[in-house]
């Protein structure tokens, strides 16, 4: 009975093995976030170890030859999940049949470019490439925005792509989510996996709000508020907030290049969530769809929440007490997002 029970597990595992390859692409493919990303999704660290996966790397023109020398890489790693590279500059074949979509590649802000402008030209992008997600993806890829600012530029994809479920769309605020969880972790000496609930709120800029207050911190074998913990108030109001705000301009300063590896950490860490699901008791912050929650925040914004994933579908953790200090900070970032949402619509329907 016991080598039957062995035989037939070792079927199941050899079929599961030879699963049907999903459809990975990532936009802006040549660049450093990609270069820290392609070979996680390519070893099965974020869709799973018995999943086999064809990349597709989609970038502008220019860049292609930057795309071969990456494809060479991939095969020089030889991965076995890994069934094929594509390179590509062109939308149809970037988008054909996908399962997931990483959307990195976005106009940055150029020296003395007006906001408006940045978001003009993001709009443009965003645009084309929901209508391509729209017209050749498959109508349950999962749509991940990287490129800032990401949630409008999110928001815009999701507009331009009505065949495929809102929800289908999220936009990167992990990182921020990431950095918060660590920035307490090292104030209480603890590991980064012992900090649980930690919420960034908004916007991915730097009014977004990181939020302690329904944070725990494993201490021995114990779960306690953060702000218990932590024990110093005005640093979880204030230093605290202001670090993890403007974490991304302080490596760009220091690093002269803006965040590439641990952005690419959190981009794994939000596709295998929404893979995966959340672990009972956790939620993570997640730039989603806000219509329907219960924390005042406008509709038809793109908005980071807490948020629990089962199925790989997200829900907003609603119900959590707001106090008057994070209620302010929240409708401020909130504020921001209408603004840049507005001016991006406008642009959109031109």
């Amino acid at each position: 009975m016991l080598t039957l029970l062995t035989s037939m597990y070792l079927v199941v595992r050899a079929v599961s093995s030879q699963a049907e390859p999903i459809r990975v692409v990532i936009t802006g493919a040549a660049g450093q976030i990609a270069y820290s990303l392609l070979y996680s999704i390519a070893k099965g660290d974020v869709f799973g170890k018995d999943q086999p996966i064809v990349l597709i790397l989609l970038d502008i023109p220019p860049m292609l030859p930057v795309l071969d020398g990456v494809v060479m890489e991939l095969q020089d790693c030889a991965l076995p999940l890994l069934r094929e590279v594509i390179p590509t500059d062109k939308v149809e074949v970037g988008f054909k049949d996908i399962d997931a979509a990483i959307l990195v590649g976005s106009m940055p802000r150029k020296e003395g470019m007006e906001r408006k402008d940045l978001l003009k030209a993001n709009v443009a992008i965003f645009k084309t490439q929901g209508a391509a997600l729209d017209k050749y993806a498959k109508k349950t890829v999962k749509v991940l925005v990287v490129g800032n600012p990401a949630n409008t530029n999110c928001l815009i994809a999701s507009k331009s792509a009505p065949s495929i479920p809102k929800e289908n769309f999220s936009c990167l605020t992990r990182l921020d989510h990431n950095r918060a969880c660590s920035q307490v972790a090292m104030r209480c000496n603890v590991s980064s996996d012992a900090v649980k609930n930690v919420i960034i709120w908004g916007n991915h800029s730097s009014t977004q709000y990181p939020d302690v207050h329904h944070a725990k911190v494993k201490v021995q074998d114990s779960e306690l508020p953060a702000y218990d913990v932590v024990k110093d108030d005005a640093w979880l109001r204030g230093p605290f907030i202001s670090t993890v705000q403007q974490r991304g301009a302080a490596v760009i300063k220091a690093r002269k290049l803006s965040s590439a590896m641990s952005a690419a950490k959190a981009i794994c860490d939000h596709m295998r969530d929404i893979w995966f699901g959340t672990k009972e008791g956790e939620f993570i912050s997640m730039g989603v769809y806000a219509a329907g929650n219960s924390y005042g925040v406008p509709q038809d914004l793109m908005y980071s929440f807490p948020v629990c994933i089962k199925n790989k579908m997200w829900k907003i953790v609603d119900g959590l007490p707001i106090n008057d200090f994070s209620q302010a900070k929240m409708d401020a970032t909130a504020a921001e997002l209408v603004e840049e949402r507005d001016t991006a619509l406008d642009f959109l329907s031109q």
